[in-house]
């Protein structure tokens, strides 16, 4: 499980790598030094300080004037193609796959590359283009800064070719949606952002009675904006309550969206409800969008939004809808295996400071389940598709709670199969599944 300073430094990655300016705005920095370094080997050269390699470009100020502009004009058109494609891949994945898919897209770290590498060299070139001028004995001519930049336009072009072959393959349906899977298997590894106490002995009130003290007598500390909770400081927090010798329940997690003025958390003694409401903005963040640091489910609904989106009329792709599954399944296996999220956290003497109210196992469960069978009435194949997942599933489960979630789930599956499913052979084969399902159950209840 991630620690919760590594969960905080994986969100402040996250949120430089989901935009556009970062990685382009660095290699025009480097660009620039690039640049000067190449320009005071030229001035070098020009004053007879060194003699420069043979290979290296040779002519006059009007050559490499013309030279250095042909290349600039083309470099900023490339820019544009590649801003132009990159707007029409958005504009195809927020149709085909929802809105949401967009970060997925944003955050590629290819298509920041290629627009930072284009950028990159147009300014190298625009710097090599005015740095030709009168010098003392003659026009100075950069030569190794011309020889650099045509360099550097041959790598553009293989740049630009990988460029285009990657967003060939990356807007292919199931490369997206593995790479939502692959993204729900980290987020699940990393606990949920939900780290263990590892500290010694527990000391004082246990959960229960510090959540009838906080039912009873605590005070409401209103959420300071609104806009979707991203990422909560639960090591602030820890310190914060334990300086106040308090105890705070977020009575929201990451994901759940938060109105100004409406209850965010709740705090014992009252007495420290003002100084916890003044830290706040400290402790938590909030923005316009959900992410992935704290918000596991986040992935879950990504996965299940392509999937009904491919059951709608519109569209008609089972076989989009059958590879989600396929995927969800994959992570609900992580999930009943590994998931154990702890709801308090302690401070160094053992105390608890502050409890959550991560999503549970079954919640992962129902998100992963229920729209995709609501949407797929009469539906055969996904209803099918499901019921295997299901099976997969339980085989990781450990205890009988969970292994009930998943019955109920085929239960639903199996009254929408007689209800919606017309065909009496194809509701045969759901059915045949179902009782695997409650095979799968049956050897597992037999070997605990």
């Amino acid at each position: 499980m991630i620690s919760g300073v590594h969960l905080e430094a994986q969100w402040r990655r996250e949120a430089l790598r989901t935009n556009l300016w970062v990685v382009p705005t660095f290699e025009i920095v480097l660009a620039v030094g690039f640049f000067f370094v190449t320009w005071s080997l030229d001035r070098a050269a020009s004053r007879g300080e060194l003699t420069l390699p043979p290979w290296v470009i040779s002519g006059t100020a009007d050559a490499a004037r013309q030279i250095l502009a042909a290349i600039a004009a083309a470099l900023i058109t490339v820019v544009g193609v590649v801003f132009s494609i990159m707007i029409v891949t958005l504009t195809l994945a927020s149709t085909q796959f929802g809105p949401r898919m967009l970060r997925t897209f944003i955050r590629d770290r290819t298509t920041q590359l290629t627009l930072g590498t284009f950028v990159g060299t147009f300014v190298y070139a625009i710097l090599s283009l005015v740095s030709i001028g009168p010098a003392a004995s003659g026009d100075f001519v950069p030569h190794l800064s011309i020889t650099a930049c045509m360099v550097l336009v041959l790598a553009d072009l293989a740049v630009l070719i990988f460029f285009i072959h990657h967003i060939a393959t990356s807007i292919q349906l199931p490369r997206v949606i593995a790479s939502i899977a692959s993204e729900l298997s980290a987020a699940i590894e990393a606990g949920g952002g939900q780290p263990q106490w590892s500290g010694g002995e527990a000391r004082g009130p246990t959960a229960a009675e510090l959540q009838a003290r906080l039912d009873a007598t605590g005070a409401r500390v209103p959420a300071p904006a609104s806009g979707y909770l991203q990422f909560v400081r639960h090591r602030t927090l820890v310190r914060l309550a334990a300086e106040l010798d308090a105890v705070i329940r977020l009575d929201h997690r990451p994901g759940h969206f938060l109105v100004q003025g409406h209850p965010l958390a709740t705090v014992w003694p009252p007495s420290a409800a003002p100084e916890v409401a003044r830290s706040f903005a400290r402790a938590h963040i909030t923005g316009s969008t959900r992410t992935l640091a704290q918000d596991i489910a986040f992935a879950v609904d990504q996965l299940v939004e392509i999937a009904i989106r491919a059951l709608s009329t519109a569209v008609n792709d089972t076989f989009t809808t059958l590879t989600c599954i396929d995927w969800l399944g994959e992570g609900l296996c992580r999930v009943a295996a590994n998931w154990q999220p702890d709801p308090v956290h302690r401070d160094d003497l053992g105390y608890i400071r502050v409890m959550t109210v991560p999503v549970s196992y079954e919640r992962l469960v129902e998100r992963a389940f229920e729209k995709i069978r609501q949407s797929a009435a009469g539906m055969p194949a996904v209803l099918i598709r499901q019921l295997d997942a299901l099976v997969e599933i339980m085989a990781e489960t450990t205890t009988e709670e969970q292994r009930r979630v998943l019955l109920r789930q085929a239960e639903m599956i199996e009254r929408l199969n007689r209800d919606s499913v017309p065909e009496e052979a194809d509701r045969e084969d759901v059915h045949r599944r179902y009782l695997a399902v409650h095979a799968a159950h049956a050897r597992l209840a037999e070997g605990s």
